[in-house]
């Protein structure tokens, strides 16, 4: 896989993660709770992660969740981002 193939990857991974955990990443970078490079480092975190082999399945099994697996290194960045999100609802 060419590295801009396994970037992409990881993107719908981490946009895939954000709508299970009902976590708009889109919306918390047009209101500012995300900068780009926060992003970028999601995206980043998901790229090392051992287990994101597993988490297309896991993910394909669920529809909604209430957080990311205890697995995912960015497990308490969408809940953050999520509690904002909430709050400014």
């Amino acid at each position: 896989m060419t590295h801009l193939g396994e970037i992409m990857t990881h993107l719908r991974l981490v946009l895939r993660m954000g709508q299970a955990t009902g976590t708009d990443l889109a919306a918390a970078y047009r209101k500012g709770h995300l900068k780009q490079e926060e992003w970028a480092e999601i995206v980043q975190q998901c790229r090392g992660c051992s287990w994101a082999k597993d988490c297309p399945e896991w993910l394909e099994r669920r529809e909604q969740v209430e957080q990311a697996p205890s697995t995912c290194p960015n497990r308490k960045c969408f809940a953050a981002l999520k509690t904002k999100q909430v709050e400014n609802a």
